[in-house]
């Protein structure tokens, strides 16, 4: 349902609200928020808030810091958990300049303008994202520990899976929040968690995200736990990823399917994996955006690290799930939960609109378990590898202009800067790893 201005303050008013949080999230995904009264909220949404945009990452510099927040009525929503006297709601945000133009830093904007570009070929882009977290116990202070809450496996349960009760009261609270729950249950990590939740349009799952990641993080907090969406917080064990699955439609059908090809594939999906396989190795640097993601990214944990894709089998970068009509869809299987959202959704169906444009064709499909493959079998067929390392993502992404163009000129700039800020005091660092390796050796 589309919500306007007057739809917001009447709710608000029914439903009892008193503060008001709006949101938006920094160049990193970090959801970031500024607290209003009641009083304030037709000011908010006439867009005549102020903020001090030099003091969020990656956004402005302090001579050109005043930025202003445009609620969007459509994310309005009271939180579940706070006290019905005295609610508290939250909307997502833009950000724009004191000129009324839209700030370049701003993640979402990002994802509106590729957004745009599919609109105007006739194409509006679904997601289904499908999210892995941990669970952890937190120390005597609070502080988050790497001590697992149970010893289950996929889709154990209770008296196993200890955290059974605190992911039913998260998929209650989305519910609460408007969320359609598909499937919640035990990943195949000792504490691993994953919530899926019914797909929707680019933006509006790109919000979703952004709230998910919150919402499960207070939940868990309630119950004494550390939710964690960090990709590989254990050595030896499978990682969090956020497979997205993508379909494009076009004059309300699935552009994807098409019941006369043999995988019942559109030319347009064909081409639309072309671009993603493509760019994969400069998209990563957005997609998988952390030192730690790349400990995820190897084989032997289920994660992708080969490009190549498959309407069979799960170890390539893209699977094709096996319904057709209208569920026909594509399933890019690298992306992590610790991604910006908004920012790895536009790189995403930038490349595959890269692929439509240029009409690319990918290769073969591969349809055999690419692990179990040597090196010199995966070169025969020319299947190349996703980068091993954040600065490999980097250096990729520096050479791409197409993504860059997805992300725009500040952001990319900025992003590139603080990323290699971060390689570069992970270089230098020395780990325990090393301590145990060669301290007592030399």
């Amino acid at each position: 349902m589309i919500m306007t201005n007057d739809d917001v303050l009447r709710e608000a008013q029914e439903k009892g609200v008193k503060f008001i949080r709006l949101q938006f999230t920094d160049i990193f995904g970090i959801l970031k928020n500024v607290a209003i009264t009641i009083e304030q909220l037709e000011k908010a949404l006439d867009g005549q808030l102020m903020f001090d945009g030099s003091s969020i990452e990656g956004f402005a510099r302090i001579e050109e810091s005043d930025m202003y927040l445009r609620p969007d009525p459509n994310t309005f929503v009271v939180f579940p958990w706070r006290p019905k006297e005295g609610a508290v709601a939250r909307l997502i945000c833009d950000v724009y300049n004191p000129d009324g133009t839209s700030f370049g830093g701003c993640p979402r904007s990002a994802l509106k303008k590729a957004l745009k570009e599919a609109a105007d070929l006739g194409y509006t882009l679904n997601v289904g994202p499908e999210l892995e977290f941990f669970l952890f116990h937190t120390d005597p202070e609070g502080r988050p520990t790497t001590v697992t809450h149970d010893k289950a496996g996929y889709f154990d349960l209770t008296p196993v899976d200890l955290g059974e009760n605190a992911r039913r009261d998260m998929v209650l609270t989305l519910e609460q929040m408007g969320y359609e729950i598909e499937a919640s249950h035990h990943e195949v990590a000792p504490g691993q968690h994953e919530i899926d939740f019914k797909y929707a349009d680019a933006l509006d799952i790109a919000d979703k995200i952004a709230t998910f990641r919150f919402v499960v993080r207070t939940i868990a907090q309630h119950h004494g736990l550390h939710a964690t969406f960090m990709p590989k917080p254990i050595f030896g064990i499978n990682g969090s990823g956020m497979h997205s699955n993508q379909s494009l439609f076009k004059d309300g059908k699935n552009a994807f399917y098409d019941p006369n090809d043999p995988l019942e594939l559109s030319e347009i999906a064909y081409q639309y994996v072309a671009g993603l396989m493509k760019h994969a190795r400069s998209f990563t640097a957005i997609t998988n955006p952390t030192i730690n993601s790349y400990k995820r990214l190897v084989p032997g944990y289920e994660a992708p690290c080969y490009i190549a894709w498959s309407g069979r089998n799960r170890s390539p970068l893209i699977r094709i799930p096996a319904k057709r009509g209208a569920s026909t869809r594509i399933e890019l299987r690298s992306p992590d939960p610790s991604c910006n959202p908004y920012l790895a959704l536009a790189v995403q169906l930038k490349a595959g609109l890269d692929g439509i444009k240029n009409k690319l064709t990918p290769p073969p499909a591969v349809d055999m378990n690419i692990f179990a493959m040597t090196n010199e079998e995966r070169a025969n067929v020319n299947i190349g590898s996703l980068p091993g390392s954040l600065k490999e993502a980097l250096d990729e992404l520096a050479q791409a202009p197409v993504m860059q163009e997805a992300l725009g000129n500040h952001i990319y700039h900025r992003f590139y800067e603080a990323k290699m800020e971060e390689w570069d005091s992970f270089r230098v660092t020395v780990s325990q790893w090393e301590l145990d390796r060669y301290l007592a050796l030399y």
